[in-house]
C-alpha cells in the first residue's frame, strides 16, 4: 500500500494537543499558532476535505484563572476548570477560524457517546450535518461531566474514535515529535526515526514511552493506542510535528512524520459487526422496489416499508426483510419502532407533518446498514 497524502483526504480528523495550543507560560491561547493551522484547514476545505478538529486545551487555559498551576488536579477540579476553559478554547477557535470565514461549532463528546448505539448515531449525524454547512467542528472530552468510568482520559483516542465515526480518511496527531522512534530520542542517541508503520506489533506497541511532562496527559503510548483503533477503522493516521506556523502545509509538503497504514479489512469491521454479532430487536417489510433500492446501494426509506415488527428503540438493530418474507439486509434503525410505524409508506418529507418534528429522512441509513445475499442472516454482501 502507499504512503498517503493529507492533499489525497476527503474527510480529515486533525487533533491538537495543549501544549500546541496552549502558552504554558501565560497560561493563554497561542493564537499566532491557532491562526496558521486556520490557514491550513481553509486551504484544505478549498480543496474540498471536510474537516474535523480534536482540541486539547481547555483546562491548560483555566489553571491560571482557577490557581490550579503546577500541580496533579483532581477530577472534580478537572472538571471545574474544563468548565471554565471550555469557554476560552472555543472563543479562541472561533476567532481563529471565523478570520477565514469559516463557521466554528463545538462538540463535547464522552467515551460513552462513542460506544453507545443511540448517542453515536446521533453524534455522527450531528457532525454530517456540520459538514453540509460548511462548518469546521471542534471536539474536545466533556470532562464537565464524565466520570472516571466514562472517560477516554486523552484526545488522541477521542480523535480516532471520532475518524472511525465519520468515515475519516486520515486522522493527524499534531506533536512535539516528528513521529515513531524505535526508542525515546530524548533519552536514546542512537533512537531511529520510523516513517511508515504498516501494523501495529508487540515491537511497535513497545515502542511508546512515557508521557512528556508539562500539559500534556498523552504521549506516545496513547498514540499508538489511537493508531490501533484509527488502522483497525481504515483510517490512515499520521503522527506530525506541530510546532511549526503552517504544519499541515508541511507536512503536504513532505515534512517528516510516520504513517500508519489502514488495515485492508478495517472499512467493512463495522458492517460485519452489524451483520453477525447483533441480536435484532425488530424488522421492517418492505415491497419489492425497496428490495432493489437496497441491493442498489441505497438507504431504507419509510415509503418502501410496508410493516414494522417488534418492540426497538432508535440505534437498536433490526431486520429487513421482503415481501416474501426473505431477510434481505440488517441495519441500525433511525428510530423507535412506535414512531417508524406511523411514517413507514410514507415520503421523507412528510416525516415532520406526522411525527410533529423532523427527524432522519431513512429509516436505517446505507452505513448502518448490510445487505445480505441469502437468508442467513449473517452473510455479508
Amino acid at each position: 500500500m502507499k504512503v498517503p497524502r493529507l492533499q489525497d483526504a476527503k474527510r480529515l480528523v486533525v487533533k491538537i494537543g495543549s501544549a500546541l495550543a496552549v502558552d504554558q507560560a501565560t497560561a493563554s491561547p497561542r493564537t499566532a499558532w491557532l491562526a496558521g493551522l486556520a490557514a491550513d484547514l481553509s486551504e484544505l476545505r478549498g480543496q474540498g476535505t471536510d474537516v474535523v478538529v480534536v482540541s486539547s486545551g481547555a483546562i491548560a487555559l483555566a489553571r491560571g484563572i482557577l490557581g490550579l498551576s503546577g500541580r496533579r488536579l483532581r477530577l472534580e477540579e478537572q472538571q471545574a476548570a474544563a468548565a471554565v476553559g471550555q469557554i476560552r478554547l472555543a472563543q479562541a477557535w472561533e476567532a481563529a477560524l471565523s478570520a477565514y470565514g469559516i463557521t466554528a461549532a463545538q462538540l463535547l463528546l464522552t467515551l460513552d457517546d462513542t460506544e453507545d448505539r443511540r448517542r453515536y448515531l446521533n453524534a455522527r449525524a450531528t457532525l454530517n450535518t456540520l459538514f453540509a454547512f460548511g462548518c469546521v467542528p471542534v471536539i474536545n472530552e466533556n470532562d464537565t461531566v464524565a466520570t472516571a468510568e466514562i472517560r477516554f482520559g486523552d484526545n488522541d483516542r477521542l480523535a480516532a474514535r471520532v475518524a472511525e465515526m465519520i468515515g475519516a480518511d486520515q486522522l493527524i496527531l499534531l506533536s512535539d515529535i516528528d513521529g515513531l522512534y524505535t526508542a525515546d530520542p530524548r533519552l536514546s542517541p542512537s533512537a531511529r526515526h520510523i516513517p511508515v508503520v504498516s501494523a501495529i506489533t508487540p515491537e511497535i506497541k513497545a515502542m511508546g514511552g512515557e508521557p512528556p511532562p508539562g500539559y500534556s496527559s498523552g504521549g506516545m503510548r496513547t498514540k499508538l493506542v489511537a493508531a490501533e483503533i484509527a488502522t483497525g477503522a481504515g483510517v490512515a493516521m499520521a503522527i506530525a510535528l506541530g510546532r511549526m506556523d503552517r504544519p499541515l502545509r508541511a507536512l503536504a509538503d513532505g515534512a517528516r512524520c510516520t504513517w500508519f497504514l489502514p488495515q485492508p479489512e478495517g472499512r467493512t469491521a463495522r458492517k460485519r459487526w452489524i451483520a453477525g454479532s447483533l441480536q435484532p430487536m425488530g424488522a421492517y417489510i418492505v415491497d419489492a422496489g425497496a428490495v432493489r433500492a437496497l441491493r442498489s446501494g441505497k438507504s431504507l426509506l419509510p415509503a418502501g416499508v410496508t410493516a414494522v415488527e417488534g418492540r426497538f428503540e432508535r440505534g437498536d438493530p433490526v431486520l429487513v426483510r421482503g415481501p416474501d418474507g426473505t431477510i434481505v439486509a440488517r441495519g441500525l434503525s433511525a428510530y423507535a419502532n412506535e414512531d417508524a410505524a406511523r411514517i413507514i409508506g410514507h415520503r421523507s418529507e412528510e416525516i415532520e407533518s406526522i411525527l410533529g418534528w423532523r427527524g432522519r429522512d431513512e429509516l436505517i441509513h446505507r452505513d448502518d446498514l448490510v445487505v445480505l445475499l441469502s437468508t442467513a442472516a449473517g452473510t455479508d454482501a
